[in-house]
């Protein structure tokens, strides 16, 4: 069991996600120390990217944001380094396979080691093209994070097989973005899953409400809250009393 793993022994852990640098540095810190002290069991650190396949526009209009604050992989360093002198909070990156291999698959996987991230969220590298990656993520002892969607179908056990840390569960198909209905799969999907795997599954896309993740966190062992979160920041709402309604939802 390694240390993202052990987050959910004898709890439900509730994943919030913030973009880097949305608006900008002092307040991407900010925001990560809220949710650390109000209930985050883990945060999930969007790197932004020019092109990200899997985010909806609450997402996208956080990268364009970042971008025009002038961010780059080295700033995003420098804010987790700034994070890590208040919270040992677990951390995650989610980001594009471009930006990683940019920066050096050794490099970026040595820089998360010294900073303490604890796992990776890569959504356009599929289990198939691990390889060079995984190489440096086991020599770092950083989990790199599967995702699973309803439609894996025969693939869900050769992907829960290789899970560490823990599974992103994608609820539905498309993008990120708050919705109401969620795939009517989910629950025989994650059964599926535990026939291969002890790894938590943490089920992500579209949650936003107490409600839902009350009612998702009966099937999974965590959720995950991207859109809502990131839109909550952007319109000056209260992320203290979001994360910890949340908490004590699950």
């Amino acid at each position: 069991m390694n240390k993202l793993e052990k987050v959910f022994q004898n709890k439900k852990a509730f994943i919030p996600f913030v973009v880097a640098d949305d608006p900008d540095f002092d307040s991407t810190v900010k925001n990560v120390l809220t949710l650390a002290n109000n209930g985050a069991d883990i945060i999930e650190l969007g790197i932004p990217f020019s092109d990200p396949v899997a985010d909806g526009p609450v997402i996208q209009k956080a990268d364009l944001r970042a971008f025009d604050a002038g961010v780059n992989t080295n700033i995003i360093f420098d804010i987790v380094t700034k994070i890590r002198e208040s919270t040992d909070v677990p951390l995650v990156f989610l980001t594009y396979t471009n930006v990683v291999f940019k920066y050096g698959y050794e490099k970026f996987c040595k820089r998360c080691h010294e900073l303490n991230i604890s796992g990776l969220v890569i959504p356009d590298l599929p289990l198939e093209e691990q390889g060079d990656l995984a190489e440096y993520t086991k020599q770092y002892d950083i989990s790199l994070i599967q995702l699973i969607t309803p439609t894996s179908g025969d693939r869900i056990g050769k992907i829960a097989k290789q899970a560490e840390g823990f599974i992103y569960m994608v609820s539905s198909m498309g993008v990120t973005g708050q919705r109401e209905d969620f795939s009517k799969r989910l629950a025989t999907t994650i059964e599926e899953i535990r026939k291969y795997t002890d790894v938590p599954v943490a089920i992500g896309f579209g949650i936003h409400s107490a409600q839902q993740a009350k009612k998702l966190a009966e099937i999974a062992d965590g959720i995950i809250i991207g859109s809502a979160v990131v839109e909550l920041l952007n319109n000056g709402d209260d992320l203290a009393e979001y994360s910890n309604k949340i908490k004590a939802a699950i």
